[in-house]
């Protein structure tokens, strides 16, 4: 298959009806009998009503696609996707391919031992933003000892990149508060919902642990990204050498996000600019489960073309009040 020959959309789809208007122009309305004006009252009001469509409930399920190479891949069909719902293929009855936009918190690691690759972070960061759409909106926010978040979510890149010099340093590392806190300023937003969480260490001093935050973002359906990097500094005593948490992979994987682990501070840039990539390339598929028991199914993609790789959500519940409207 040649994928470069595929062409990714640049757009936004705008949503709405678009409905056409019937105008009469009555040059002498003593000419025109009463019946007739009546007719054409009548015929402009229908035209005029609006139109309702009935919608179907579905599952939604954001894909990425990538290639052997790790390369994102744009532009496919409905038929190239195969849904298993607890093991059973799903007749798929949504698919978007077209740029959707998305809700973000950038949530970034500001402890003590982030001091040697903080300006690296920060131009990382930008990066991301820069990258967002007009239709994306953010926040930024650090963790240490505290967690601080930007205030509102805004579409302004100039202000959530003048929010980077804001957010302060410390220590030790909440790690997860911080993506849990970041899950809940979510909680209410429409669309796509996500975290993208960069740390250089594990959780030193959160109250709630890895376990929480995951069942939380799978009951909020939000997407955890994660990047994580090795890295060195001088506690005071000695040289230390950090290694991401170990849980950050598991709430990426088990949420349809992305994980990236990084040895060197200069792929910062590449990767915060690869999960807006990413973000800008998914696809959604929706499905209507056969059965609505209350319970935790699991989920899988699978990709008809071989050397293709999908990456989704792993479960849902298959309950009423979890269903998405579609027209």
């Amino acid at each position: 298959m040649q994928y470069a020959a595929r062409m990714a959309p640049k757009c936004y789809r705008q949503g709405g009806l678009l409905r056409g208007t019937i105008v009469a122009k009555l040059w002498d309305m003593r000419l025109i009998p009463i019946s007739l004006v009546a007719l054409l009252a009548t015929a402009t009001t229908i035209a005029q009503e609006p139109t309702f469509r009935s919608s179907t409930r579905i599952v939604p399920v954001v894909t990425t696609v990538t290639d052997a190479q790790g390369r994102l891949v744009p532009g496919l069909e409905q038929g190239e996707f195969t849904i298993l719902d607890n093991g059973k293929p799903q007749e798929i009855t949504f698919f978007q391919n077209e740029v959707q936009p998305f809700t973000v918190v950038v949530m970034m690691d500001y402890s003590a031992s982030m001091t040697a690759n903080l300006d690296r972070l920060e131009a990382a960061a930008e990066q991301f933003i820069l990258r967002m759409l007009p239709a994306d909106k953010g926040q930024v926010g650090s963790f240490s000892d505290k967690i601080q978040f930007s205030g509102t979510f805004t579409n302004d890149r100039d202000d959530l990149i003048f929010a980077l010099k804001d957010l302060q340093f410390g220590n030790p590392t909440r790690l997860y508060d911080a993506i849990n806190e970041s899950i809940a300023m979510l909680r209410g937003v429409e669309g796509r919902k996500v975290v993208l969480s960069f740390t250089d260490g594990d959780d030193t001093a959160s109250r709630v642990g890895m376990g929480t935050v995951l069942d939380r973002a799978r009951d909020e359906e939000t997407m955890i990204y994660a990047i994580g990097l090795e890295s060195e500094y001088f506690n005071g005593q000695r040289q230390v050498r950090t290694r991401p948490d170990r849980g950050l992979r598991r709430l990426a994987d088990e949420t349809g996000g992305g994980y990236f682990e990084l040895k060197k501070s200069d792929e910062l840039g590449p990767t915060f600019s690869r999960v807006a990539q990413e973000l800008h390339s998914q696809y959604t598929l929706g499905f209507t489960p056969a059965v609505l028991d209350g319970k935790e199914h699991k989920l899988v993609v699978r990709m008809k073309e071989p050397g293709m790789n999908a990456r989704a959500r792993r479960t849902y519940i298959a309950s009423p009040e979890r269903l998405t409207s579609t027209q």
